[in-house]
């Protein structure tokens, strides 16, 4: 990020934080800014689920970043996390949580740990989270930040997401949140019965689809939600293999 653009969210950031001090005494700042990133870059652009509101003003942020990026945190836009990956922005997380409408006995797959922030969303809303990091070093740290926070209801492996998590198939819900050429076909027999999948899709490394997949008799079928960009899924589908 150009130190210039970083510096002037750190100071927005300290500026919002002194007013919310002087507002709300005691309240918690980063509780103040999580509302206020709820109301304005979620709730105002049509998420109007309250569990889902709920579940992004519960789940702390800015513990799921680097400590350098943490006045960031509650900025609607993504930010790195290391290893060359990003956290996406809030609204993007809440937009594709939206599209798996999760019910509380659901069981979801995510593609994509990073740094755990998008599985304890999903943790606060469906019965248990299977998650796959490719990259070993996120996954570890993916863990042992959700156990820390007490989410004991998501369970963490490193691997290559391609594959899925065929052990506790079938899944309700899988959400892919890295950008894949196509549909990966073992994570379609992986999803049960009137299952929904959310994922970008898309070969353009600057540009996908973010695309809903709901199984039907054994079909799939799509529907296109928004234009978005995403860091590419890597592994045998990142080499071109289905």
């Amino acid at each position: 990020m150009d130190p210039i653009v970083k510096l002037g969210f750190i100071i927005a950031f300290s500026l919002f934080l002194l007013t919310c001090s002087q507002q709300h005494g005691e309240e918690d700042l980063y509780q103040a800014a999580r509302r206020r990133m709820v109301k304005e870059d979620i709730q105002k652009r049509g998420i109007d689920d309250q569990r889902i509101l709920q579940a992004m003003l519960k789940v702390k942020r800015h513990l799921f970043v680097p400590e350098s990026y943490r006045p960031m945190a509650y900025a609607d836009r993504p930010l790195p996390i290391g290893e060359g990956q990003t956290i996406s922005q809030p609204y993007i997380v809440a937009l594709m949580t939206y599209h798996l409408h999760l019910k509380p006995d659901d069981k979801v797959l995510e593609i994509g740990t990073g740094s755990g922030y998008q599985a304890a969303v999903l943790a606060e809303l469906a019965k248990e989270v299977y998650s796959i990091e490719i990259i070993e070093q996120l996954a570890r740290t993916a863990h042992e930040r959700l156990q820390a926070l007490g989410y004991t209801n998501v369970q963490v492996k490193s691997g290559d997401g391609f594959f899925g998590w065929p052990t506790h198939a079938p899944y309700d819900a899988v959400i892919i949140t890295c950008a894949t050429p196509t549909i990966p076909e073992r994570l379609v027999e992986q999803l049960g019965e009137g299952g929904r999948m959310v994922l970008p899709l898309g070969a353009e490394r600057f540009h996908q689809s973010l695309t809903v997949v709901t199984k039907r008799g054994g079909k799939i079928e799509r529907r296109l939600i928004t234009d978005v960009v995403f860091v590419p899924m890597t592994g045998e589908i990142g080499e071109g293999k289905k």
